[in-house]
C-alpha cells in the first residue's frame, strides 16, 4: 500500500515500510536523517513523476506493508467498543479513528464486504491516530455483535428514530453502532441492538455527517 505526506511518515511503524520515494527537491533534513539512521530503502524521484503517482505527496511517497486488521480477541473488558455498519467514506473512517484515540477507545470493528477499508486515505485522515486503535475486520456484524454481548456488552445503535441519547441509562459495558452514510443501520443490526439512539436535531437538516454524528456519541455516552 502507498501512503504519503511528511506527517504520515512521522507517524508510520518504520517496521512496515518497504520503500521511500522522495522528491528531488524535497527538503526535510529530518525526514532525510531518519530515513538514512533506520537505512530504510529509499529513490530519489521527480517531484512531476510523484505528482501523478499521488497528488498532494508534501515530496514523500512511502510503500508500507497492508494494514494488519485485527479479531474480536484483542476486546478485553473495553468501556467502549466502536462498531461502523457498512460505512463507505474513507474520510469519515479516518475522522472517527482521530475522535476514538482522543477518547482513548482501543478497537473499532468494521465488516469484511462493503466497507471502507484502511487505506492511504484513511491513514492520512487519521493523522497517525491509527497507529493506537486496532482496526476488527469481521466477516458478519451480527455475530460479532452476539459474541459481544455473550461477553456482557448492551448494543446501543444510532438512528433517527431512537431515543434521545442524553436520557438513556447506560450499560457498562457499551458497544456503540454508527450505520452507513446512506443507508442508517441495516436491519438486521437493527434488529440486534438493545436500544436504539438519536441525537436531537432542531434545523431543517435532519441527519448528521458520520463522523460528527459518532464524535457525539462517544463523548456523550462514554464519560
Amino acid at each position: 500500500m502507498r501512503v504519503c505526506g511528511k506527517n504520515v511518515f512521522n507517524e508510520l511503524d518504520l517496521t512496515t515500510v518497504r520503500k521511500v520515494s522522495i522528491a528531488n527537491n524535497f527538503k526535510d533534513k529530518d525526514i532525510i536523517n531518519k530515513i538514512k539512521d533506520n537505512k530504510l530503502k529509499y529513490i530519489v524521484v521527480d517531484s512531476k513523476v510523484m505528482d501523478k503517482m499521488m497528488p498532494h505527496n508534501q515530496g514523500i511517497i512511502i510503500e508500507i506493508n497492508d494494514y494488519e486488521y485485527k479479531d474480536l480477541s484483542v476486546i478485553d473488558n473495553d468501556k467502549l467498543v466502536l462498531m461502523l455498519d457498512h460505512l463507505e467514506d474513507p474520510h469519515n473512517f479516518g475522522a472517527i479513528i482521530r475522535t476514538c484515540e482522543a477518547k482513548g477507545i482501543k478497537n473499532i470493528i468494521i465488516p469484511k464486504d462493503r466497507s471502507v477499508i484502511v487505506n492511504d486515505t484513511v491513514m492520512k485522515t487519521s493523522a497517525g491516530a491509527l497507529n493506537h486503535v486496532n482496526i476488527i475486520m469481521v466477516t458478519n456484524l451480527v455475530n460479532a455483535i452476539n459474541e459481544l454481548k455473550n461477553k456482557g456488552y448492551f448494543v446501543y445503535s444510532a438512528e433517527a428514530d431512537g431515543e434521545d441519547y442524553r436520557r438513556v441509562d447506560y450499560n457498562d459495558k457499551v458497544l456503540l453502532v454508527i450505520g452507513s452514510e446512506g443507508n442508517g443501520l441495516s436491519r438486521l443490526v437493527r434488529n440486534n441492538s438493545d436500544v436504539i439512539l438519536s441525537i436531537p436535531m432542531r434545523g431543517v437538516v435532519n441527519s448528521l455527517n458520520a463522523s460528527v454524528a459518532a464524535a457525539i456519541l462517544i463523548y456523550g455516552i462514554g464519560d
